[in-house]
């Protein structure tokens, strides 16, 4: 059985989850730290995703010339497609990770697309926006944000050793939407301008 057989019958024997943008599927998994596998499919290639506890940890990308996994595979993991999304037990995930372990997580938050301003529109402008996650004015560390603007998440990270995180962004009003170790979600809503380039967010 080679490796496109295989992945193809751990799909079949799983829970189907939903169909989603690269953004959209990053936010679920972490949402519900899920273990799952996705796929994507555009001609004769295919891009896989593995997931442990919400996180992706593994990627493979196969054509007709082979495969590559790990770093070498994510940076083909971008949006504009859809990915199906297929819940898998965890020791099979763990299995499948082993061989194609994401390293370097910051290619796919690259990979996502974000809104750009459009030419003549300097009002809008574009930056990097900088949220503090506190609780008791200590910073928390490995919680997960997420950012939404008219209903649609452009960006979703987790907290670094100082609670931040940060996305490139339009100026504009967002919802910011935390979720702590204890799975309790607090929404936000910032104002991100040139004026106002970061925010703390206390739990």
């Amino acid at each position: 059985m080679d490796l496109q057989e295989l992945l193809e019958n751990i799909l079949k024997g799983a829970k189907y989850l939903g169909t989603f943008s690269l953004t959209d599927m990053l936010a679920f998994a972490a949402s519900r730290r899920l273990h799952a596998l996705a796929v994507a499919k555009e001609g004769n290639k295919q891009f896989y995703l593995a997931f442990l506890n919400g996180e992706p940890e593994g990627a493979i990308y196969i054509d007709s010339e082979g495969a590559l996994y790990g770093d070498k595979a994510v940076v083909y993991i971008r949006e504009g497609r859809q990915y199906v999304l297929c819940d898998v037990k965890p020791e099979i995930i763990d299995a499948l990770v082993m061989g194609c372990r994401i390293f370097e997580k910051g290619h796919i938050r690259k990979n996502i697309t974000y809104s750009v301003p459009e030419i003549g529109k300097k009002s809008e402008g574009l930056g990097v926006v900088t949220l503090t996650v506190r609780r008791e004015k200590m910073p928390q560390n490995g919680v997960r944000v997420s950012i939404r603007k008219d209903g649609k998440i452009v960006g979703s990270d987790v907290t670094t050793g100082n609670g931040t995180v940060s996305f490139r962004v339009m100026y504009g009003t967002y919802t910011c939407i935390v979720q702590d170790r204890s799975q309790v979600v607090t929404r936000f809503t910032i104002n991100f301008d040139e004026a106002h380039p970061s925010h703390i967010l206390d739990l």
